[in-house]
């Protein structure tokens, strides 16, 4: 899948996830997804290329970069909790959103259990986010 389609599918994701909003912090050319005032995902062509930015747990993270030449460390973020992922042959779309929902759950996790939209416990076993 080409670097746009990647962005456009991961976007689409994390819209459908619950307490999600958008916002341009950093400028137009950087999209931020945020959880209830937490950033999970950034999208970007800000390298001249699009790419798309998710938390990610270390060991996952680690695995995931040996399995995809397409899936590096975080751009301008943490490199051990972060990954980017480029347009390429070995991203499809379970990969892409199941990427998106575990970089969203992540961040949900760390919120106090008032402010968390979803259980991350009961809604990591769904497979797919909610539309």
């Amino acid at each position: 899948m080409n670097g746009k389609k990647l962005q456009q599918m991961a976007a689409e994701c994390a819209e459908g996830l619950p307490g999600t909003a958008l916002e341009h912090p950093f400028g137009p050319e950087w999209d931020v997804h945020k959880v209830r005032g937490k950033v999970f995902m950034l999208i970007t062509d800000v390298t001249g290329e699009p790419m798309v930015i998710v938390k990610s747990a270390p060991d996952e993270a680690a695995a995931l970069r040996e399995q995809h030449s397409e899936i590096t460390l975080g751009y301008h973020m943490n490199k051990k909790h972060w990954i980017t992922l480029e347009g390429g042959s070995s991203l499809d779309r379970g990969l892409v959103e199941e990427l998106v929902t575990d970089s969203y759950l992540l961040v949900v996790a760390n919120l106090p259990k008032a402010q968390q939209p979803v259980d991350p416990a009961m809604f990591a076993g769904r497979g797919q986010a909610p539309r």
